[in-house]
């Protein structure tokens, strides 16, 4: 008898640490479940269907295709690299 409760806690114990361990593993760092914001090469190379090195409005959409005219700083139709890296960053959401 007292072997199958000692059993029976050993059991209980291994399970708790194995589901509590996997349960902390899935969190995402800070919580909050944001990740990282595509890099600028990521950017280009999910979008520039051209390759030619510019994004035009065609090309684009989210959120940059809503400030176009603000990040096409020499205003030739086209974002740049160097336009993109230098444009303002967004704003992230206010927590509640």
């Amino acid at each position: 008898m007292k072997k199958m409760i000692l059993k029976s806690a050993v059991l209980t114990a291994v399970v708790t640490v194995f589901f509590g361990t996997n349960v902390s593993a899935q969190q995402p760092q800070g919580g909050q479940g944001q990740k990282e914001p595509p890099s600028v090469d990521e950017i280009f190379e999910q979008m520039d269907k051209d390759e030619d090195g510019k994004l035009s409005k065609k090309e684009i959409k989210g959120p940059i295709k809503n400030d176009f005219d603000k990040i096409d700083a020499d205003e030739d139709g086209f974002i740049t690299k160097e336009e993109l890296e230098n444009a303002p960053k967004p704003k992230g959401r206010k927590r509640e």
